[in-house]
């Protein structure tokens, strides 16, 4: 049956009058009915699209699953699908890296307008920065503003110990963006791209590269390729070339730190805090620990039945979040 996910994706594409986001959907439930042995259900969906689609004199493409459905021997382990919800608003960005990501979108938005002058969308990112710091994020709200899927590399069902077999699940990746435009997302990007000078090399992992870099060079689908590592210097130098643009992302300063607690903490009374104190207590931790610090002064607050944030629980929170 439906996953919770699934189901939400559908009613969002649904409101959203979204058709080709609805079907794609439908047709992963068919295909996972079809995996749990319910093959009159799956006929039954794809039957009711394809009636749908003929009735709206629309083109629909092939009558097959999405590739993120075909058996685990093949891509079904490789990647995981997402429908995020997520957008830039719920993020906390240094103002050059969010004015960065708002342009991408908007390049994306107005890509056959690009087209039409011989230029084209940036589509290959590299993520640099500290864990915790919106990578993922991003990838998130980039699917979610751009009405894409949210597509992740399960990196320990892609890399392998058998010579060739890695690069030749790459290519499958590969393949499937040309046919499901999505938010393809490499995390952890420095097992894929560490330089061809390390000392760790074996041989098969510069094979690896050399397909990557071709796959990255030749990549022209309607979707993204994000890339992120928390180890910059450890990528192959020719990696670079490749990416249409590279985002840093650091540590939140003092200024980020408010709207970062404030926004998670809005269904509180956060007026009586020492935001100077906080914002000192917070330096040298990541997005994702300052959030969850706040939420554990919400917890205290919650069972003590208080509505108010006490500035011992907050501080004493972020100290714990250091070690």
């Amino acid at each position: 049956m439906a996953t919770a996910e699934q189901i939400k994706a559908l009613v969002a594409s649904f409101a959203a009058e979204d058709q080709d986001r609805f079907r794609a959907v439908t047709m992963q439930i068919a295909a996972l009915s079809a995996k749990q042995g319910k093959t009159k259900l799956a006929d039954e969906l794809r039957a009711l699209l394809d009636e749908a689609a003929s009735r709206r004199n629309v083109h629909v493409g092939p009558a097959q699953p999405v590739p993120i459905a075909r058996p685990s021997r093949d891509l079904a382990g490789l990647l995981t699908v997402d429908y995020p919800t997520t957008r830039t608003p719920d993020m906390v960005l240094a103002p050059e890296l969010e004015g960065d990501l708002q342009r991408i979108i908007a390049e994306y938005r107005q890509r056959d307008r690009l087209r039409s002058s011989g230029l084209g969308p940036r589509r290959r990112l590299l993520l640099v920065g500290p864990p915790g710091c919106g990578k993922t994020m991003t990838a998130r709200a980039l699917a979610g503003e751009c009405r894409l899927p949210l597509l992740s590399v399960q990196l320990h069902s892609l890399i392998t110990k058998f010579m060739g077999e890695t690069a030749a699940k790459l290519h499958l990746i590969f393949e499937a963006m040309q046919r499901t435009p999505g938010v393809y997302l490499f995390d952890e990007f420095d097992a894929l791209g560490a330089g061809r000078d390390s000392p760790n090399d074996v041989g098969e992992i510069r094979r690896v590269l050399g397909s990557l870099l071709q796959f990255l060079e030749h990549h022209d689908s309607d979707g993204f390729v994000i890339a992120a590592t928390n180890l910059k210097a450890m990528l192959d130098p020719a990696l670079f070339r490749r990416f249409d643009a590279v985002l840093t992302y650091e540590l939140p300063g003092p200024d980020s730190v408010r709207p970062l607690i404030a926004r998670r903490l809005s269904m509180f009374d956060t007026e009586g805090l020492d935001w100077g104190c906080v914002a000192t207590e917070a330096m040298g931790l990541s997005h994702a620990d300052i959030v969850r610090a706040a939420e554990e002064a919400a917890r205290d607050a919650v069972m003590t039945e208080r509505e108010t944030i006490e500035l011992g629980d907050l501080v004493r929170a972020l100290r714990k979040r250091k070690g």
